[in-house]
């Protein structure tokens, strides 16, 4: 009896190393992009299913998240004049403003069971500038959405960006253990 209780509180006492050993270190990966097409996300990603989604739903958010104006003439002082077009929000107000460009994705990647498994991406328009500078809805920022208050103001609610058109990057972003590993105990 007295050696499977102290077995019992030996191991009792060493299973949170137990646990915090078996734990991964796993990392979450992200793979982001701004594309100027469905194909062109086809050909970065592989993977076309969540192109042709994030695509449809950057074209419903697009309106809603345009930069509005009052006027065509204020549009074009920042867009080309082919892209100033008269739009509808989803509440049915009208305003003067760029069409999307291209579109933003984004897909948080899992290496679960050894496959790369996407989930549902997030997606948002794009658009660019006269001066071939891209931006997107701000994060935070309603951009305008859903109310007539944000015709006239511009490009307010959009955030510039400095990413390259059809083009996938992945940026991993840290796991279990990840910053306890950057610091050190040296010196007391």
């Amino acid at each position: 009896m007295k050696r499977s209780r102290t077995t019992a509180l030996l191991l009792m006492s060493a299973a949170p190393l137990l646990f915090t050993a078996c734990q991964k270190n796993e990392a979450v990966q992200v793979q982001e992009g701004l594309y100027t097409s469905v194909q062109a996300c086809t050909e970065a990603t592989g993977d076309p299913s969540s192109c042709r989604n994030a695509f449809a739903e950057a074209q419903k958010q697009s309106a809603d998240a345009a930069p509005k104006y009052a006027s065509r003439e204020a549009c074009e002082a920042e867009y080309s004049a082919e892209q100033c077009v008269e739009q509808k929000t989803s509440t049915g107000h009208s305003f003067i403003g760029p069409m999307m460009m291209g579109f933003f994705m984004s897909q948080m990647l899992s290496n679960r069971g050894g496959a790369g498994l996407a989930q549902q991406p997030a997606a948002a328009p794009a658009y660019q500038d006269k001066a071939k500078g891209w931006a997107r809805p701000a994060p935070g920022g309603s951009g305008g959405l859903n109310t007539a208050s944000g015709i006239g103001a511009g490009k307010a609610g959009l955030a510039p960006v400095t990413s390259t058109p059809n083009r996938a990057v992945t940026a991993s972003r840290g796991g279990f253990g990840n910053t306890s590993s950057n610091r050190s105990s040296f010196g007391g």
